[in-house]
This record gives C-alpha cells, structure tokens and sequence, in this order.
C-alpha cells in the first residue's frame, strides 16, 4: 500500500527544520506573553533573511540570550551586548542585538502599566484568529492593515524592528493569521 503524501504549504519546501516548524508550530495560537515577546525577538532578526537561517540558529538565540527572557534582556549593559555579538550562534548584527534589550524593556513598560503583553497583542484580531482562505502562493500578502495598525502601535511603546511586513510574519506564526493554504492539512487543524 502506499503511503499518502500530505499536502503542505509551499514555502516550507523538504528541509526537515522548516516542515517541522510548518507542521507543528506556525499557526498555531500562542498565549503566553512571554513566549510572543521571544517569538517577535527572532522575527526582528529575520528581517532581510530567510526564516530558516532564524530557525537553524533558534536555540542559539535562546542560549545566548538567557532564554529570551525580557526580565534578564532588559539588564543587559553594553559590555555584555557587545560580548554577544561576538557568538557566531545569532545574526550578529549590531542594530538587531541592541533591540533585544530595547524591546525588553518597552514590554516590561507595558507589564507596569498593567498592560499584559498578549492580550494587547490579540486585541488587534479581536482574540481571535483570523481564518484566511488562501488558495495559492500568488494569494499571501506581506503586510495588512492590521499589521500596518499593530507595527505603528509597537514602535510608538518603543520596540523596534517591528515593521509591518515582520509583525505581519509573526502574526502568522502565533496563529494570529491562519495563513496555511486551504489545501494545506494544518489549515483546517489551527482553525
């Protein structure tokens, strides 16, 4: 008998890292603050890469970073940043290691004014996951107006690397944005 290929979204090709990360974890409903806080924390380091060099170096930034823990990222000095960009682990990129602690410590701005940082972020779909139907690759888009709406929200609390088209990824990624395409199988599974 042969075994029934499942059908995937196209962008997560064969590499087992990235049909892992479609099968298990992109679009699927993520509540807890501080795992959204780590997960905007790597999509700010995406940007102008592919997703999978974030990915293949995921548990770096994790190690490197104490576990993207916005209460340890926010303490972090100079000296110990610089230090950090020295790790081949992450993105050394000087601008997206600074933001590290600069976005810890805009959510920690949030959490003392009795702002939880999830529920800010899912009031933008009304706590609920928007279920696109996306029938081909022509039909994803980058940005919307919601993402437009939540990016300018971020940046003016003080997170950077946070445009449109990375809070847009994201909202994606934490199943803010059902994005698997119809014929996908995860589609009707996060929905």
């Amino acid at each position: 008998m042969k075994k029934q290929q499942l059908t995937r979204c196209h962008w997560c090709g064969t590499d087992p890292i990235y049909v892992n990360y479609h099968d298990k974890v992109w679009g699927v409903p993520e509540h807890d603050s501080k795992a959204l806080y780590a997960k905007l924390i790597l999509d700010g380091a995406q940007a102008g890469l592919s997703w999978i060099t974030i990915l293949k170096r995921q548990e770096g930034y994790f190690s490197v970073f104490d576990g993207l823990d916005p209460d340890k990222n926010a303490r972090y000095t100079d000296k110990r940043l610089e230090k950090i960009l020295t790790d081949p682990r992450i993105i050394r990129n000087r601008l997206k290691v600074y933001s590290v602690r600069k976005n810890a410590i805009a959510y920690l701005d949030m959490q003392e004014q009795g702002i939880d940082f999830s529920q800010h972020l899912w009031s933008f779909v009304d706590g609920k996951p928007i279920n696109n139907k996306l029938k081909s690759p022509e039909d994803f888009q980058a940005t919307s107006a919601i993402s437009d709406a939540l990016s300018k929200d971020l940046k003016n609390r003080g997170f950077s690397f946070v445009g449109s088209t990375i809070v847009y990824a994201f909202m994606q990624a934490v199943g803010m944005y059902n994005d698997h395409l119809v014929s996908c199988f995860r589609h009707r599974q996060v929905k």
